[in-house]
């Protein structure tokens, strides 16, 4: 079993950020409504919410990559006004560059940083490991399944030991059983290290098999309307459905998204029992 190591990450403090698109424009876009998160140092986070409510939006701002409205955006006690160094960042698609090969791609920091070569193939050849794939170091994208895409993708995203990690949907592309596995992967570095995680996703079971809390967020314009406290114990096992305690916490957020309309009628994973 892996022991939790000590938290290496940076608080993250979102406090009423907005977003609004074509504010010039004779029809502006509202897509993010005053949004506030204090996300401690080390701490996994997770948003969920239905397509277009501003969840990708709102890890860009964190990111520093696109301006907010309103509001204040802090990491490690500083205001982000320009887009972060220190963070690593993964979408749903891979962005491995075919002409190079997976260890090349991961090196890939090194050049554009300027970070000490020696010192990251080192990290790289550690992180391959631990994700068993040292055979794959010398192979090109093309020579590789999704699965191993996305995890060389992680590698990229974690070898240079960042403080802050945002991931927008980094398992989309992939297959059920694939998902579980990359899933199982993500945690058990996670905990090795403990950076500060923010983990955007439509799967609810998902965010609760990695999170220590969970934002859920409403239609566009995207706001939050349940924070919920992930009581489960790590490492969490890589099949999580059958465990009460887990169903319950799907359940929940099932509900929450019936009542906002984002569901209707349908059967869930967890359903049961009395409501929360």
């Amino acid at each position: 079993m892996d022991e939790p190591g000590h938290a290496s990450g940076q608080r993250i403090q979102i406090r009423n950020v907005s977003k609004v698109f074509g504010e010039d424009t004779a029809k502006p876009f509202r897509a993010l409504k005053p949004v506030s998160m204090d996300i401690r140092a080390g701490e996994f986070v997770s948003v969920v919410g239905p397509s277009g409510c501003g969840k990708s939006t709102l890890m860009l701002m964190v990111a520093g990559l696109l301006a907010r409205t309103s509001g204040d955006i802090l990491v490690g006690g500083s205001m982000v006004d320009r887009p972060l160094t220190d963070v690593g960042i993964a979408f749903q698609d891979h962005l491995l560059l075919d002409f190079r090969t997976a260890l090349g791609n991961v090196m890939l920091h090194a050049d554009i940083r300027g970070l000490p070569k020696g010192d990251i193939e080192a990290r790289a050849k550690e992180l391959f490991a631990q994700l068993r794939l040292e055979h794959a170091m010398g192979k090109y994208p093309r020579q590789l399944s999704g699965g191993m895409r996305q995890r060389v993708s992680l590698i990229r995203t974690l070898v240079h030991d960042p403080s802050v990690i945002l991931m927008d949907e980094p398992f989309g592309a992939l297959d059920a059983l694939t998902r579980l596995q990359v899933r199982s992967d993500l945690e058990a570095l996670w905990m090795r290290r403990r950076p500060t995680v923010l983990f955007i996703t439509h799967s609810v079971e998902e965010a609760v098999g990695l999170s220590d809390r969970i934002f859920v967020m409403s239609p566009s314009p995207g706001e939050v309307v349940e924070e919920i406290h992930v009581d489960l114990p790590r490492p969490r096992p890589i099949a999580l459905g059958d465990a009460p305690e887990f169903g319950h916490y799907v359940d929940r957020i099932y509900r929450q998204f019936e009542r906002m309309g984002v569901l209707h009628g349908l059967s869930v994973p967890g359903r049961g029992g009395d409501e929360a």
